[in-house]
């Protein structure tokens, strides 16, 4: 199962030669994984909330591949590699058209209302089988 969102390079998110600077890409990749797991029937709002569960970031290992551009339109893949118990890893590309700009392997991990890590749930484990 492959997630895709949609998104622009604005002028903010660029350095001054209209690069898009380095740390957007980590931005970009954030909000595909939210609108990811949303798209899964998650609300990690009422998770926080209710239960005292986020979704943490224990490591990226990313590779930056080819420049983005102000104006440009970009998409976000976001796919599971595997999961199990409390981490999840997830392949990453912010694409441009079919050049693909910057790519991440991200293990995210769920963490309880003390900082332990707790069991991934029941409806993102179903969603990943």
């Amino acid at each position: 199962m492959r997630h895709r969102f949609d998104c622009r390079v604005y002028y903010e998110d660029t350095d001054m030669a209209g690069i898009v600077y380095h740390a957007n890409f980590l931005k970009y990749i954030e909000r595909g994984r939210s609108e990811w797991v949303a798209s899964l029937g998650l609300d990690q709002r009422v998770m926080k909330e209710s239960a005292g569960q986020a979704f943490v970031v224990r490591r990226i290992e990313c590779d930056y591949l080819s420049p983005g551009h102000y104006g440009d339109d970009l998409t976000v893949l976001t796919r599971a590699e595997k999961a199990s118990g409390a981490r999840m890893v997830l392949r990453q590309e912010v694409c441009r058209g079919d050049e693909t700009l910057f790519s991440a392997l991200v293990t995210v991990v769920l963490l309880g209302p003390g900082g332990q890590p707790m069991r991934l749930p029941a409806e993102l484990r179903q969603a990943l089988a």
